[in-house]
């Protein structure tokens, strides 16, 4: 496809900014929206809040990615701040939404999470699995119905279901990395929960390839083609980083730690298959995790 105009919100983050220099390189013109006063050519303005983006910000746009969305593992729970998780993440969605259908943008590639399907128990889910149970299959119910304006305007939706991303700039290994290394890394409760996870590389692949493909649409699978179990996960890591595994975390001490917050993010899982990217034709850089790992802990 040639260069398309794309607005991106949450352009700072991991993801996001990866995904800027991707597009760029492409050959796309990328408009970033930032929540201070513009200081580049390439930003605007906006307040989602208050419902507010710069004027002009979406003349000629061909496609919106929304990115936004506070971490969901950095505190722990407090009833204040799943509020603050759900408030960052349908707040700009509906904003956006509204926007894309006001101003006849073509595309809107918005964020969500394989958390859509709460803990599939080891049964392999694609994209026409219904929502499961829990606050992350709520959250993340919410936050694509927040896309509904866009939708009823006529626009195409892609909603990024995306996994756990890999990456050496931080996110799960910067989490996970320097534990292994002091070999204090090890299995949690019995390990068969999967890990759906996904490379860096391919997670912003995939999302410039949501952008250029106009007949994907509807949810989406952001997660390698092949899912594997905690105990395999933490195996290939430790192997990366040339660590043994200690002693794995039982399933009582995570949920006497961390509550909610601990049973739905370490001992739930889902194994989650990338069927749409795959029937579309996405190639994946990395088809295995050892593959990813190397390439994330090199």
């Amino acid at each position: 496809m040639s260069g398309v105009r794309v607005v991106v919100a949450g352009s700072s983050g991991l993801i996001g900014t990866a995904l800027v220099a991707q597009l760029r390189e492409a050959g796309h013109d990328v408009l970033r929206l930032v929540r201070r006063r513009p200081a580049a050519p390439d930003e605007r303005g906006w307040d989602p809040p208050a419902g507010g983006v710069d004027d002009g910000t979406f003349d000629g746009v061909d496609a919106v990615v929304n990115l936004n969305g506070v971490g969901i593992g950095d505190r722990p729970w407090s009833g204040s701040r799943k509020q603050l998780i759900r408030d960052s993440r349908n707040v700009p969605t509906e904003v956006l939404a509204t926007a894309v259908a006001e101003h006849g943008v073509p595309a809107m590639i918005s964020g969500s999470a394989v958390g859509y399907y709460g803990d599939t128990d080891g049964r392999a889910v694609d994209e026409s699995a219904p929502s499961g149970t829990g606050f992350l299959a709520e959250v993340c119910r919410d936050w694509e119905a927040a896309t509904g304006r866009a939708r009823d305007a006529g626009a195409r939706v892609v909603l990024l279901r995306t996994g756990l991303v890999l990456s050496r700039a931080g996110g799960l290994l910067g989490r996970l990395r320097p534990l292994f290394k002091g070999f204090l890394g090890g299995r949690l409760g019995d390990g068969r929960q999967y890990m759906p996870w996904i490379s860096l590389d391919d997670e912003v692949g995939a999302i410039r390839f949501a952008i250029e493909n106009d007949a994907l649409t509807g949810p989406v699978n952001l997660t390698g083609p092949t899912p594997v179990t905690n105990a395999e996960f933490t195996s290939a890591l430790a192997s990366a980083l040339g660590r043994p595994t200690a002693f794995p975390v039982p399933a009582f001490a995570i949920r006497a730690a961390l509550g909610e917050m601990g049973q739905e993010l370490l001992l739930n899982g889902q194994r989650a298959i990338p069927a749409k990217l795959l029937h579309a034709g996405f190639q994946f850089r990395h088809q295995a995790l050892g593959e990813a790992l190397a390439a994330a802990t090199e």
